[in-house]
């Protein structure tokens, strides 16, 4: 059982028709037709005159019937060249938010490709995002903060960016090719793109993980697709192909354009190229020399395409290039271009249709790079069919052209659904006034919208099918940015510190509008706050209500007969973690603050002190007994009160200190502290001092021995 397959390339200078015969998991080439457009009916891949392009089409249809029979089904494929590249960044705040989830990136990945359809149609002011499809994206780079990062996954920071290439097909290259394809009596069995179908033929699926580039170079551009991951990831396009070399050759040789592409396309079969220039002037040069004239033409054209490459690919060498289309052949072209893209020399090569796997043909049929395009066109048709599905977005029915594995991202983009709804914006930021400065609080991030695919829940990566149903609730905005005041204090505003052997917890003082609040108030807009720490000990001794400590502070100072006397040893000592500190030295967090009050001392112990006498003691031996002598030495009196030793000294009292009974001690004083007496039958005596004759009324000191010694 075999089937025919009838494919129609349709370029820019000519439509080429292709008859496959699909025979048992093989195809085999039957015919293949090429005419050349009349005029220009085709401009950049896009059919400018409908009309012109189904004249060629019917003629090849025609001629086609003619030998095999009636075709009412054709495969055909938008040009490469017709394709839209745009780049686009998105950047996104995310200060105080989870941790970026693979969901997260997906998102940004879709808003900067919507971004970059809405740069495409700003610079096509008279089409709207929904004139086009994308049909596949590239993320150049991800950026944390500035800086350029793997992955976004998993990640925090401040400021999350990311860049995408992404392409586009215009709708109207769609709607003309079915246009004229309606009016040659054709109907269409697949579209495809001409990039893909040369991949499908080229590139079998299990290779398509792999890094490639497809360059199919043509008369008037060369089209690029960038393969990796198991898809193609990205298009591209040059204005730069075929026509440049025939160009150079016909500048340099003074050719006629006609004649100077049969000279060229001579360079691949003959060793010497025969030419006639437009003076009738006939040559004969040998190839060599040919290739070595058209090397800066050559090296311009794999200038142009490495550096496209290098775009759509991230800044990266591709691991291979397939070079098709008849501008493939350009000599010294796969030199060139491998070493423009640091290539070793086997890694870039030319595919004609001798590649395809499981092909074959009528001999008439050439071996041409040429022919992998239509060949694609048809089989892409038969193994990889691609139509249109029909989907519900939030009950909004949308018609996607399946260029690849549709994802809900593709369905969104396709029915014109903001990007910014898939998340809810951030609430608004609440602004105050802390001592003079101004501070912003910001609002909650906005919550993510919830994608439901047939009622389950999905994600924008989610593969989508045909009549499938998307239903998007709208992520919900952020709530407005709200504080209480302890929000806006540091750590080391709060302190707990031990005051006594107790714990305290010390709050800043804080004022809003004028009026103390606690550290709970909730602030509103423009509230203007003033906070006052307390950093000595005596300000936190205010704070914690113990100003009453602070008398006892003072230091202990008397007046003795109107003059002041400053006691240390008697005054309050101030210890903080253990060391001697006074009222104005800064306190920590946890901090030990420790009072060791002074009790006021005695009358006793201030004379004590002072080196003052109260009372004037010495001690001595008489008459073999040790007795103490003792007389008043000074008489104090406070507010008209004579003190007793006992008495206390408060801080701050005035005293009058009066000497009294200052005369030295003599012999005769003893007889005042002694019980003895003179015998009844006393006759004469001796009065003995430390061993020596002596007076009554001599002095005597402390630790003298007196006597009386009787004859």
């Amino acid at each position: 059982m075999s089937s025919k397959l009838f494919a129609l390339d349709i370029g820019t200078r000519s439509v080429v028709g292709i008859i496959l015969e699909e025979r048992h998991e093989t195809f085999h080439v039957i015919d293949v037709l090429v005419e050349e457009h009349k005029e220009r009916a085709m401009v950049d891949g896009q059919i400018h005159n409908v009309l012109k392009v189904v004249e060629v089409i019917q003629s090849i249809k025609t001629q086609l019937e003619e030998k095999h029979g009636p075709l009412e089904k054709v495969s055909v494929a938008a040009a490469g060249r017709a394709l839209k590249t745009e780049q686009a960044e998105m950047k996104m705040d995310i200060k105080n938010r989870p941790i970026f989830s693979e969901d997260d990136v997906s998102r940004l990945e879709l808003t900067a490709v919507q971004q970059a359809q809405n740069n495409l149609v700003q610079n096509d002011g008279e089409r709207q995002s929904s004139h086009y499809y994308c049909v596949g994206y590239s993320v150049l780079y991800y950026r944390l903060d500035g800086e350029e990062i793997g992955s976004l996954v998993d990640q925090q920071g401040n400021e999350a960016s990311i860049e995408v290439i992404a392409t586009f097909l215009p709708r109207v290259v769609v709607e003309s090719l079915l246009s004229a394809l309606k009016r040659a009596n054709l109907e269409m069995e697949a579209l495809t793109l001409e990039p893909i179908a040369a991949i499908n033929v080229l590139i079998p699926p299990t290779m398509r993980r792999l890094n490639v580039a497809l360059v199919d170079i043509g008369a008037g551009t060369s089209d690029i697709a960038i393969t990796n991951y198991g898809t193609v990831v990205a298009y591209g396009m040059v204005p730069y192909a075929g026509d440049e070399i025939t160009e150079a050759l016909s500048d340099i040789y003074l050719l006629d354009f006609p004649l100077a592409e049969d000279a060229k396309r001579a360079i691949n079969t003959n060793e010497f190229i025969q030419i006639k220039d437009i003076l009738g002037f006939d040559q004969n040069i040998p190839k060599e020399e040919v290739i070595d004239a058209l090397r800066p033409a050559t090296l311009e054209l794999a200038s142009a395409v490495s550096t496209e490459i290098f775009r759509l690919n991230n800044n990266h060498p591709p691991k291979a290039v397939m070079l098709v289309g008849g501008g493939s052949l350009t000599p010294s072209l796969t030199t060139l271009l491998a070493e423009k893209l640091n290539l070793p020399v086997n890694r870039v090569a030319v595919r004609g249709i001798d590649a395809i796997q499981n092909l074959t043909k009528e001999d008439h049929i050439p071996v041409s790079p040429e022919l992998v395009t239509p060949i694609g066109i048809a089989i892409a048709a038969k193994r990889a069919p691609i139509q249109y599905m029909s989907v519900e977005v939030n009950q909004q029915v949308v018609r996607l052209f399946e260029l690849k594995e549709m994802t809900i991202g593709d369905a969104l983009l396709a029915a014109n659904i903001s990007t910014r709804k898939l998340y809810g914006r951030p609430g608004a930021a609440l602004s105050v006034q802390v001592n003079g400065q101004t501070i912003h609080i910001p609002g909650e991030h906005g919550k993510p919208a919830v994608i439901e695919l047939n009622g389950q829940e999905a994600n924008t990566k989610t593969l989508i099918k045909n009549k499938d149903k998307i239903e998007l609730i709208e992520g919900k905005d952020g709530n407005v940015g709200t504080a209480s005041v302890r929000d806006l204090l540091d750590e080391a505003s709060v302190k707990t510190i031990t005051f006594q052997g107790v714990k305290h917890i010390v709050e800043p003082t804080v004022q809003v509008n004028g009026e103390r609040v606690s550290l709970e108030t909730s602030l509103v807009e423009r509230d203007k706050i003033t906070v006052e720490t307390p950093h000595t000990i005596e300000q936190l001794l205010h704070a914690i209500q113990k100003e009453n400590y602070l008398t006892q502070l003072k230091p202990y100072t008397i007046s003795i007969n109107n003059k002041n006397h400053y006691i240390p040893s008697f005054s309050t000592t101030l210890l903080l973690n253990g060391n001697a500190v006074k009222l104005q030295y800064p306190v920590q967090d946890n901090d030990v603050l420790q009072m060791n009050i002074a009790t006021a001392p005695t009358l006793q112990q201030l004379s004590d002190h002072l080196e003052k006498k109260l009372l004037d003691r010495i001690t001595i031996k008489f008459q073999q007994e040790t007795i103490e002598l003792f007389k008043e030495s000074a008489k104090v009196i406070s507010e008209n009160t004579i003190l007793s030793p006992s008495d206390l000294i408060p801080n701050g009292t005035a005293l009058q200190w009066e000497e009294v009974n200052t005369s030295a001690w003599i012999f005769q004083d003893v007889f005042r502290f002694s019980e003895w007496t003179l015998p009844e039958n006393a006759g004469s005596f001796q009065i003995i001092k430390n061993g020596l004759a002596s007076r009554f009324d001599e002095e005597i000191f402390g630790g003298d021995e007196l006597e009386i010694i009787f004859n």
